[in-house]
């Protein structure tokens, strides 16, 4: 069952950080908005202050494409 009072929370959170971050939302939808093909890659690095950055990367399969799919609906 869907709380409510939660799905509120995620929209808002949604909201403030599209607010914060409009030029990564939009590249975000760029990217999963035409969708994402099996065998696409997808790096993710971070970069703490003072540290090192760190990077890592997933190569898309068959059974990954219904989560990507629902991270972009949530996106909307």
């Amino acid at each position: 069952m869907v709380n409510p009072a939660m799905v509120m929370k995620i929209m808002n959170a949604k909201k403030k950080f599209t607010n914060n971050h409009p030029k990564f939302v939009a590249f975000l939808s760029a990217m999963f908005g035409t969708g994402i093909p099996e065998d696409t890659v997808i790096e993710l690095t971070v970069t703490k202050p003072g540290m090192q950055p760190v990077t890592t990367n997933i190569k898309v399969k068959k059974e990954d494409l219904e989560l990507l799919d629902s991270l972009k609906d949530m996106m909307k």
